[in-house]
């Protein structure tokens, strides 16, 4: 059941440190589920642990007995170098103190093995969120349906599951690229403090194909991150070793996703300080007393240098030269304070405050050396506007590139780098292959105006899978979502915000916690990578077998479209085109 009310948190963002069986972690205080569940039906069920696997397509209720076949055996398909999720169940209708996760290697009939090393289990912690209600706009908690789901993946070793309540478990295997094709068995099994151990059978076919390395993969991924909201967040300086060290996790995470971009703000707010953690410019503008510019790079090259050290390297995309608002912020010395001027494109204006910046700002990328994989890049910006100001880098610095996320406008179409369009939006594949073969990047975003396919924190999870194959589906060559972690207030216990429906300021949690929707969106992503293979394969081939399978191959894709959804939720399609990619490999 859900509920039209705020209920309050008992303890926002309560970061709690523990050590048990010699083990030091940090928890946090959950967010209490406003439906209770029933008690007498709780009161049917045997002492003791109860648990089963589950599906990874399903959230399921905390508080709500489980209706579900009982199950101790999981099975299923990897290639090399893939990681595969499984989700299990453990419920009771007593305390369970201390409960632990103990994995095996799993081993093959040669004696070859995936060390438990790459077998990570997570208790799937339940967060506050809302319900899509027309989207964007601003909102009052008040005013819309809440409930908790299950979504933050925490990493800590022991979890006391209360009464009366459901913990999913999720179980992430990643199978190393140099691991032997072959049929791989061994066991997660579930311990609690004074109750019997239950163990779950785990059998993993891995297949005779290898998943390239993400910093190799063709998809391009495009999360924004927000360094602000983790300094706030845990109450550092920004820009200090302990800000570094806090978005090291994250960035590294993201990283292992596969993304392309490092998002850089060289402009005081540019989204206009939408998010709850505006962004500050990460270069400092000085107009001097004698009318000339003075530029400090220092935080935009600190930045840019530790995101490329966790392994984002590909694009460097720099927010912005159009503004929400068009507004622009700098020190000025003749006053001694922060000055915030009006300038729209075309405008004499305009141009005097961007031109000695993009003389000082390329010769400054290279330096570096940082000159052909750094954009411009713009958000849901007018073409009048686009146009105005692509003539006039053109003028100035015409080796910049320029990225635009919004509509598909085919007077700038052949301007733009990198050009991603809202997901009703569809682009001629001609135009997409063109674009291609010019080098440039076509990918496709979601934000609050799509009910679905979405990432939402109530979204179903398979909904983030979905976006790999979508992308496969229409051409595109990646997926761009405007947060990472443009976290809320308490991004632990309440995923609503001011405007928009919960979750859609960012995919993860703090601490370097990952989502069900994050590794969800990478599955699709690993998918949207097999599609790429086995289609270059199977062209390469061009006998009548190959024929065959690739007619099979784009069949399935054809079923990727966006409408269908309105009947059929999201898994039915992205498991039908898992099932089409485990028989090909095979066969």
């Amino acid at each position: 059941m859900r509920i039209a009310t705020y209920f309050t948190i008992l303890s926002a963002i309560l970061l709690i440190a523990c050590s048990t069986e010699g083990e030091k972690y940090t928890t946090y205080s959950e967010p209490s589920d406003p439906n209770p569940g029933d008690a007498a039906a709780w009161s049917t069920i045997y002492k003791g642990i109860h648990a089963t696997f589950g599906s990874i397509d399903e959230r399921y209720e905390k508080s709500t007995l489980p209706k579900i076949e009982i199950t101790n055996n999981w099975e299923g398909f990897a290639w090399k170098g893939e990681k595969v999720n499984a989700q299990l169940l453990v419920w009771a209708s007593e305390n369970l103190n201390k409960v632990h996760c103990k994995v095996s290697d799993l081993k093959d009939g040669a004696g070859n093995r995936i060390l438990a090393e790459n077998i990570n289990t997570f208790f799937v912690r339940y967060i506050i969120t809302d319900e899509f209600a027309g989207g964007c706009g601003h909102r009052k908690p008040a005013d819309f349906d809440s409930s908790i789901v299950a979504d933050a993946l925490d990493p800590i070793p022991y979890f006391d599951i209360e009464a009366n309540s459901v913990r999913p478990v999720w179980v992430t295997i990643k199978v190393p690229a140099t691991t032997e094709s072959g049929t791989y068995t061994g066991n997660v099994t579930i311990e609690a403090k004074h109750h019997k151990e239950v163990v779950f059978n785990i059998q993993l076919e891995v297949q005779d194909k290898v998943l390239p390395e993400p910093i190799d993969w063709a998809f391009h991924l495009d999360l924004w991150q927000n360094p602000f909201a983790v300094a706030r967040f845990n109450n550092v300086e920004v820009w200090s070793q302990q800000h570094f060290d806090l978005l090291r996790p994250l960035m590294k995470m993201l990283a292992k996703a596969g993304q392309k971009c490092i998002t850089a703000s060289i402009i005081h707010k540019p989204w206009g300080g939408q998010t709850y953690d505006y962004f500050e410019s990460l270069i400092k503008w000085v107009k001097n007393e004698d009318d000339t510019w003075s530029y400090d790079f220092k935080d935009f090259d600190n930045w840019i240098e530790f995101a490329m050290d966790c392994g984002i390297t590909a694009q460097i995309n720099c927010y912005t030269m159009i503004p929400w608002g068009n507004r622009f912020t700098y020190f000025d010395e003749s006053i001694k304070k922060e000055t915030t001027v009006t300038a729209l494109p075309g405008t004499i204006q305009y141009e005097e405050i961007w031109t000695p910046f993009l003389q000082k700002f390329t010769a400054h990328l290279n330096e570096k050396g940082w000159q052909n994989i750094t954009t411009i890049a713009m958000d849901e910006r007018e073409p009048e506007d686009m146009q105005k100001m692509i003539a006039f880098i053109k003028s100035i610095a015409p080796e910049l590139k320029i990225t635009l996320a919004g509509g598909y406008h085919e007077e700038i179409n052949n301007d733009l780098y990198d050009l991603c369009v809202s997901s009703e939006h569809i682009i001629p594949k001609e135009d997409i292959i063109q674009r291609a073969d010019k080098g440039f990047h076509t990918t496709f975003y979601v934000c609050c105006v799509e009910p679905y396919p979405n990432n939402f924190t109530f979204s179903p999870p398979a909904e983030s899978a979905y976006m790999g194959w979508y992308a496969a589906s229409k051409g595109f060559n990646g997926f761009l979502r405007w947060a990472y972690n443009s976290w809320v207030e308490n991004p632990l216990t309440d995923s609503r915000f001011r405007s928009w429906p919960a979750g859609d300021t960012y995919f993860v949690y703090p601490e370097g916690r990952s989502s069900i929707r994050f590794e969800r969106l990478l599955e699709g992503i690993q998918d949207f990578e097999k599609v790429q293979v086995l289609r270059s394969e199977l062209e390469a081939a061009n006998d009548e077998e190959a024929k065959i399978k690739l007619r099979e191959l784009e069949e399935t894709l054809s079923l990727f479209e966006i409408s269908t959804l309105k009947n059929t939720p999201a898994h039915v399609f992205v498991n039908k085109g898992k099932n089409m990619l485990i028989e090909l490999t095979n066969n």
